[in-house]
């Protein structure tokens, strides 16, 4: 293209995970577990923390239970693993905490210029209602569509969650772009499903971190979301 004209762009919708896609999940998750390892002077690597809450939480989804009881199972189990102590009253401690976790320092700005352009919004993710109510106050747009495991009562990967997305988005799933940080909950269901898919790869992290190992081949592979703009 020349003169600087701008192409364009070749979705109407983007659905967006949003733990550790739009919100800096591993960060939040690491800051709160912080202050139980140091009080048990329990050392350990960061990724190892992530890779034993990666394999805890896949195991405690199978089955259907609110998200903030997922964390809690999680927590129990980190715990045991890691050898920190634990008191009852603290078990909901990463549900409490989760509601202050913030976006990635280029999220807001880059969803506002995808909303100007004309693009719809959407959010599918693992969580619970009033938890991603709180969230949501971190992005400066609104979301067009959000849809939770606990309206589908399932957790991606498992299709349902995906399928109860497709039905309230009003365009064929040609015109939808999903874009997620991790190829097990969201690049190898969308494939699946026949939805364009874009990996957030963020350089530095660990392509894994707190998910799940899969094989999954996405349309598109960008380092933050402002490259999405390049499109």
């Amino acid at each position: 293209m020349s003169g600087g004209e701008r192409k364009e762009f070749p979705f109407s919708w983007i659905s967006f995970d949003c733990y550790g896609t739009l919100i800096d999940w591993e960060e939040g998750l690491l800051e709160a577990l912080k202050p139980l390892l140091k009080r048990s002077s329990v050392e350990t690597e960061p990724l190892e923390v992530l890779r034993f809450y990666a394999e805890l939480e896949s195991h405690f989804e199978r089955t259907y239970r609110p998200y903030r009881k997922v964390l809690r199972l999680v927590l129990r189990g980190l715990a045991e693993k890691l050898g920190f102590e634990l008191h009852p009253a603290e078990e909901y401690l990463l549900a409490e905490a989760l509601p202050g976790w913030r976006p990635f320092p280029e999220v807001n700005e880059t969803l506002r210029s995808l909303r100007d352009r004309g693009l719809k919004l959407a959010i599918i993710s693992n969580i619970d209602r009033d938890l991603i109510a709180e969230t949501l106050k971190h992005f400066t747009v609104s979301f067009d569509l959000v849809v939770t495991a606990e309206e589908a009562r399932s957790y991606k990967p498992d299709l349902r969650i995906f399928a109860l997305m497709l039905e309230k988005i009003p365009v064929p799933k040609e015109q939808i772009l999903h874009v997620g940080q991790s190829l097990f909950h969201d690049i190898l269901p969308a494939k699946k499903l026949g939805l364009a898919s874009c990996w957030v790869k963020r350089p530095g992290r660990d392509p894994y971190g707190a998910t799940p190992r899969a094989e999954a081949r996405p349309d598109f592979v960008i380092s933050d979301l402002s490259e999405l703009l390049a499109f």
